[in-house]
């Protein structure tokens, strides 16, 4: 021990101060699946059962079957990919990423607009 090797203690893992920014992009990923895994779960199930769709009463009762099923798959598809973009968007914390996950993120919303307009509402 005189020879001057000192030995690296273990750290606290992702909550320590030297935290991997993977680590800390898969934790945060993991908690907001924990927040969308209801509604994802309503999304595929209001996709995969288009009688679902006399639910809502109004016009949404008049809309096309196909246009309220993909509207409600691009839904789901956007919540399941949501907690692996805010996860990669952690781990690599550059501005380039943080554009590419707001690029992606606003054509979903604006897809969703466009078929909510035009399919569903």
């Amino acid at each position: 021990m005189a020879s001057g090797h000192h030995q690296q203690e273990p750290h606290g893992g992702v909550l320590s101060g030297n935290g991997s920014p993977a680590l800390w992009g898969a934790l945060l990923g993991l908690i907001i699946f924990a927040f969308v895994a209801v509604p994802i779960s309503a999304a595929v199930r209001f996709a995969t059962h288009p009688a679902s769709q006399q639910l809502f009463g109004g016009r949404l009762e008049a809309a096309t079957t196909g246009g309220y099923v993909a509207f409600w798959w691009t839904v789901a598809i956007l919540l399941f990919a949501l907690p692996f973009l805010v996860g990669w968007a952690v781990a690599k914390l550059s501005g380039k990423t943080l554009a590419i996950v707001g690029a992606i993120l606003a054509v979903f919303f604006i897809a969703i607009l466009i078929m909510g307009q035009l399919f569903v509402f």
